[in-house]
């Protein structure tokens, strides 16, 4: 066996595994679709069932693995079509919500598929159909049997816009030798921050491999929105002053409505737009505070909102761009409660004075960037977080913050530039 195709015992278990398990990979996604977490028209895709046909041409795979990542592939998704008219973009994700965002807003020349489950027959029929010129996987799902199945096809493999959680580090660090070869798989790692970059080598890969880049976050375009919509809002909202916690999770909205309660009672009439993370959690959400007395309306029961007004609970999905639009100033979810944080450059690309917990690690480098620029606050309890938002929300203080958080997100637009001229140039060798 070549040393490029050299297993670990683990490695080899799970590739015996991988090639035997396909009934109960099965039985799985029956489950899955029974509870609605599966597409059932295109279910195949997840056996690796093509369910479009392979336009002739080169074609660059990239797999993202949900909402998040996909998203972030966006813009360089445009700037590579645009570079290259003449390639094909397959964008594989995991998720219904993942499809639906992609769909509506992929540059033409770009296909979805569900991705297959690691499953090596499922991946070689899916390899067989595709037959990608160059393999692109965003950020950290790293599945053994199809890192295995395209390195031994001879296609170029990178990994971009690469980070590793902590649960995830410490997953891969129990299992070192097999993190090594499988990182070490891949023609080129480019790593969001630092830290990633810190943990990668730790897991193996090879320093020669390696380039900290930055986070293709901070080269996205701003959150697409309805402009028709947008102006109804703010109809609606007649010119109420107002602010927005974005991406909340349970637990954190108890100390926004305390924050908010706190700054109503220097800004009589101000208005809270709330969009959980998970819209299901709209209607629980919406209960829990009218029952502390709150007057509370319901975007997605189309409940108007009038002047009595105290929450406008969003529940809806894809409209963060019309709400951070709308806002002055956000909080940004996720880092209250050990969860890591959600991207921040998606409000400081619409102009909103950002305000986040303690809990950032997913977005460190990006938080940190913010921070030196004065482009944000961090929050930690309910009485600090009503006292800076009172400030945030001064008119002066908000534009100064909001100008800041431009200025940081501005100057990082070459991080998608340089992540293309490396898919550019792996297209070139593999022709």
């Amino acid at each position: 066996m070549t040393a490029a195709r050299r297993r670990t015992p683990l490695l080899a278990c799970y590739l015996l595994l991988s090639r035997s398990l396909g009934w109960f990979a099965r039985w799985r996604l029956r489950k899955r679709l029974a509870i609605g977490k599966e597409n059932g028209e295109r279910l195949g895709e997840r056996m690796g069932q093509a369910g479009i046909a392979r336009p002739e041409g080169p074609l660059v795979w990239f797999h993202a693995a949900s909402v998040g990542e996909s998203v972030s592939l966006l813009e360089l998704l445009k700037r590579l079509r645009a570079s290259r008219p003449d390639v094909t973009c397959l964008v594989t994700s995991g998720t219904q919500t993942s499809a639906d965002i992609l769909a509506a807003r992929m540059p033409e020349g770009c296909l979805h598929q569900f991705v297959p489950l690691d499953i090596l027959p499922w991946v070689e029929r899916f390899l067989d159909h595709w037959r990608p010129d160059v393999a692109v996987w965003t950020e950290s799902e790293l599945w053994p049997g199809m890192i295995w199945a395209v390195q031994g096809r001879g296609i170029p493999m990178l990994l971009i816009n690469a980070r590793i959680s902590e649960t995830s580090f410490r997953n891969w660090r129990r299992v070192g030798a097999t993190s090594k070869l499988l990182l070490n798989r891949f023609d080129q790692i480019l790593a969001q921050d630092d830290l990633a970059g810190v943990q990668l080598r730790q897991l193996g890969a090879s320093p020669d491999r390696l380039a900290v880049t930055g986070s293709l976050k901070e080269g996205a375009s701003p959150l697409p929105h309805d402009e028709a919509e947008l102006a109804r809002v703010r109809k609606v909202l007649k010119g109420r002053s107002c602010w927005l916690a974005a991406s909340t999770h349970k637990g954190e909205e108890e100390l926004v409505i305390a924050a908010h309660r706190a700054a109503v009672r220097a800004a009589p009439g101000l208005l809270l737009i709330l969009v959980p993370r998970h819209p299901e959690r709209g209607g629980e959400i919406a209960a829990d505070l009218r029952a502390k007395g709150l007057k509370v309306a319901l975007r997605s029961a189309s409940e108007a909102v009038d002047k009595e007004t105290d929450v406008y609970l969003a529940d809806t999905l894809g409209e963060l761009g019309i709400w951070y639009r709308v806002a002055p100033v956000c909080f940004v979810g996720g880092s209250l409660k050990e969860i890591g944080g959600h991207n921040p450059y998606e409000p400081a690309l619409l102009g909103s004075a950002i305000l986040h917990g303690p809990h950032v690690r997913n977005f460190q480098d990006a938080y940190s960037k913010l921070a030196e620029a004065d482009a944000v606050v961090e929050v930690r309890g309910a009485q600090d977080f009503g006292q800076a938002l009172g400030d945030v929300l001064a008119p002066d203080r908000a534009a100064k913050m909001a100008a800041a958080a431009w200025d940081v997100v501005s100057k990082n637009a070459e991080v998608t530039d340089r992540v293309e001229q490396v898919i550019l140039d792996a297209l070139d060798r593999a022709a």
